[in-house]
Formats: C-alpha cells, structure tokens, sequence
C-alpha cells in the first residue's frame, strides 16, 4: 500500500517500496501492490492507466482518484492547520488530509473485500491515504507492517493520527532515530530497524560528469534532490553563496535534481534532472555530498555517496542524518554556517580526509545495507507479523 508507484516516480517513500516490493517479487514471494493512479503528487492527476497491470514481477493495482490537488486549498489548509500555532479542531485536520489527496474513493471496499486474501499488508507513510484511510480496514482483517517513513513535523503530531500507530502487527523502522520518535508518540515497541537496501554496483565516473557539464578540475559540493526549500536546498545555496564572498577558489556547488526556481551564481551548477548513471557519476566526483534536509527517516542519498567512496556534510539538526553518519564514520554534521564553513575549509584542505570517510562510509553500507543483508531481516520480520496475526480494532 503506497500513494504512488511507478517507475517514473522517484520520491524516497515510493521508491524504496517499490524497490522491496520488486525484490522481494525476485526473490519468489508473490507481491501485489495497492496504489493511486498519480505519478504527481502536486495535482493527483490520474496518468497511469487504470485496473491492474504488472510491472518488474509485481502486480499493481491502481484505484481512481477522485479529483486533482486542489493546491490552493491545501495550502491555505496547510497554513492553518500546522502553522498557525494553534491546535485546531480534528474536522479541519481531516480536511485538511484529504485535501493532501490522493482522495481513493474505492479504497475502503477495495481492502475490506480483498484484504482477507493476502498473508499480510504492508503499508507505507502515515501521511497519505493509502495508511491512514487504509491501515484501520487491514489491520482489522489481516496481519500488517507499517513503514510510517515518520519524521519530526507538525504533521507528525497531530490528533488525527494519534489510533494510527497502535494498529500494525509489526513497524519496520528505516533508523534508530525514526525508532525512538514512533516510541515517543507513544507507538508500541513492536519491529525491527531494516534500513532500506543499496546496489554497490559499478563505480560512476567522475571525468564523465565533469566533462558534460563543463567542470573541468573544480572541485564541487553536490546536492542530489528536489532542490527546494522544504528539502533545505534553499539554506545550503545561501550558505554557499556566504561562504564563497569569504572565501576566494575554484569550489563549485553542484544541484543535481529538479530545480523549479534557479538564483544564478557564477559557481552553482544545476543539472536538472538526471539518470541514475549521471547521478552516480556526480556523487563520484564530489569533494563531498551535502544533505541539508530538515525532514528524514532514512536518507538514501547518504548510503548512494558513501557507495561511492565519497564523505557527506550532513543537517546536523537533523537526529537521523546525525545519527546515520555517527554509525558510519562516512562524514561530518554542521549547526549553521559556521560549522559549514568549517567542515568545507578541513575537507577541501585535506583531500586524503575526505577520501579515509568515504572509505568508511561505504565500508558500512556493505555491512548493513546491501540487499543481501536487509532482505533476510525483512523476510524475518514479515514472517513474525504472519505469526502474530491482525490487530484487533477496537472503538
């Protein structure tokens, strides 16, 4: 159960569904997926087609949204309803998530009809439709595992979702952090931390990508994502920007994703959106990656640099991407632009440095995160919930 599944949908829930759900389908395990028909979370517009097709070994099936994101709406919902600081009635949080979308008018019946046939449900995200409409149908009838992909925002908190967490048989928790942030909303200590998996794979080539795009022997930051404000891409431009009026050189700040609004700079490169072999050949050449995200559960691009034998400056206000890096030596954390500065001046003044964190940090990810090792224990944990049965509703 996920909001959007597809292979053009490339957002960190959906994809790292779809690729367990993919996996696992190799691996011989008959996996159906339930979805919307949206490949755009901005407007739901229906895109893919409707009913059920197959994709990579996995059924999917993908119901009609009822209408597109009203954005205006949900915006000004979002405003009221997690900005104005006040706590308001339950009736606006539940518009308020409906008007998030997908609205799934056939959700409801679809689960309460078919559910029962499946060894167990998984669900990923409490804060879309597919969980929090879904999970109170399946949890009743069938044993179920909750991906919650939770972090600390006001969503988080809000009353609306406060009987969600106690119904899954069994959570999978991306990180210790996510763990312990599901235990203080008062989730039951039932699950397993997973981590989500990483191909090693063929090393990217880094003359590849300085060449395309005309870098020639700079050295270069790299931000991989949807460079806007809520992923902090805004703060870590403006701590560029800061950094390069008191500090003369050739260092470059590389934005490899989607880049809806550019403010020019003579030493920031947008690429817009890559393939995965361009990604990986931007990751190979970094002096380091940056992750500057307010808002994670697990940060993939971490383990994709430190594939890469590269070290990452990471949101040191952030207790998942801090914690992700202490675990793996594969990188420093910065609190402001001080730290920033700092973290930039010992990595471009020691290139060995660099290298000895990314050594480490792939290091880890061949440990505890290569597919090989996340699938048992997820295979583990899906035959406890199997064993433990549903989760009786109550109220």
């Amino acid at each position: 159960m996920v909001q959007r599944y597809g292979e053009e949908v490339a957002g960190g829930a959906e994809l790292s569904c779809r690729q367990f759900a993919t996996r696992l389908a190799a691996r011989g395990h008959r996996v159906e997926v339930v979805t919307s028909r949206a490949q755009s979370a901005q407007d739901w517009a229906d895109v893919y087609p409707a009913g059920t097709t197959d994709l990579d070994g996995v059924r999917v099936h993908r119901l009609g949204v009822s209408r597109p994101r009203d954005n205006e709406a949900f915006e000004a919902m979002t405003i009221e309803v997690l900005w104005s600081g006040q706590l308001v009635p339950r009736a606006a949080q539940e518009l308020w998530r409906r008007l998030q979308g997908p609205d799934l008018p056939e959700l409801a019946p679809w689960l309460a009809d078919r559910a029962p046939g499946y060894d167990v449900v998984v669900h990923f995200s409490y804060l879309y439709a597919p969980t929090w409409a879904g999970l109170p149908v399946t949890a009743a009838l069938v044993p179920t595992v909750l991906h919650a992909t939770a972090h600390d925002e006001p969503a988080f908190w809000l009353p609306v979702f406060d009987d969600l967490f106690g119904l899954p048989t069994r959570y999978v928790w991306f990180t210790e952090e996510e763990r312990d942030l599901l235990l203080r909303r008062g989730a039951p200590r039932r699950g397993e931390v997973i981590g989500i998996g990483m191909e090693l794979g063929t090393p990217g080539d880094a003359a590849r990508f300085r060449a395309r795009f005309d870098l020639g022997d700079r050295p270069y930051l790299v931000f991989v994502g949807r460079v806007e404000a809520g992923k902090g891409s805004e703060e870590l431009i403006s701590f560029f920007e800061a950094y390069k009026e008191r500090n003369a050189g050739a260092l470059a700040l590389v934005l490899v994703g989607p880049a809806p609004d550019r403010r020019a700079h003579p030493d920031i490169v947008y690429t817009g959106f890559v393939d995965d072999r361009t990604r990986s050949d931007a990751l190979a050449g970094a002096l380091a990656l940056v992750q500057p995200s307010f808002f994670e559960s697990f940060s993939m691009v971490l383990t994709e640099a430190w594939a890469q034998g590269r070290p990452v400056m990471a949101q040191g206000r952030t207790d998942v991407l801090v914690g992700q890096v202490r675990r793996s030596g594969g990188g420093v954390w910065y609190t402001g632009f001080a730290e920033f500065e700092a973290a930039v001046d010992v990595l471009a003044g020691s290139p060995g440095l660099g290298d000895t964190l990314g050594r480490a940090g792939r290091a880890h990810v061949e440990r505890e995160y290569r597919w090989d090792v996340v699938l048992p224990r997820y295979e583990r944990l899906l035959g406890e919930a199997i064993c433990a049965g549903p989760t009786p509703v109550t109220g």
